[in-house]
């Protein structure tokens, strides 16, 4: 594999990989550490934002019914009169849990002793490799229930397209791109077997967690840039 890969495949070499997640089976003297996929519910909540926008097709409805009754309609009245804005709120939530749900079971994330590697994509699926070497810094995210997102920062030579990776990037980083394993679970867990494995190649000073609370488009530190 070569430092950073782009490789485009159909569906039919999708089903058909060697290794799940992987285009081709590991050298020898490299072995998989974690392997895991996005929960589409965190996908649907942090990346599509579903909630966020159920909220908002939620004010416009009840200021709608409000106004109308204000306006001396009758309450069933007004509430047809809203049908149209409900059936599009439905379809909208429903059709981002949709891609949400997709987006988690096309997504493969595997961690392996010398690299991070992404099969991501639903329609035309891609394998994004990420050797070590290339990772100047990563971080960890933890949300309430657990799961959580851990971008990497790379190096500005091995720059991946925004629109290639996402969702699965950090949140806003366009000029600089952070590939990101998102909304995985036990992402604590997840966090320390990276930490460990970039420590053991890197060699000295060994990686650590920190973990701290930070907003949205923060996280906490991870570990030093691997040499």
């Amino acid at each position: 594999m070569s430092s950073v890969v782009r490789q485009c495949r159909s569906s039919r070499e999708f089903e058909i990989e060697p290794v799940r997640g992987l285009p081709e089976a590991l050298p020898l003297g490299e072995r998989a550490l974690w392997q895991g996929s996005p929960t589409w519910r965190a996908l649907m909540r942090h990346a599509f934002h579903v909630r966020a926008i159920a909220l908002y097709f939620a004010a416009l409805l009840l200021w709608r019914l409000v106004d109308s009754i204000a306006a001396g309609q009758h309450a069933v009245s007004a509430a047809v009169e809203a049908t149209p804005l409900l059936l599009l709120a439905a379809s909208a939530t429903g059709m981002l849990a949709g891609l949400a749900w997709l987006a988690s079971r096309a997504a493969v994330y595997t961690i392996t002793t010398h690299r991070v590697i992404m099969r991501i994509g639903i329609a035309l699926p891609i394998t994004i490799n990420i050797p070590f070497r290339m990772i100047e810094s990563a971080a960890v995210k933890v949300f309430a229930d657990g799961a959580g997102d851990i971008p990497l920062r790379i190096a500005p030579s091995d720059r991946i397209a925004f629109l290639l990776l996402w969702p699965h990037c950090r949140p806003w980083q366009v000029s600089r791109p952070q590939p990101m394993l998102r909304g995985i679970p036990a992402a604590a867990e997840v966090a320390r077997t990276l930490s460990s494995a970039l420590a053991s190649f890197a060699e000295p000073p060994a990686a650590a967690i920190s973990r701290q609370p930070l907003g949205e488009a923060g996280a906490a530190p991870l570990s030093p840039a691997a040499a």
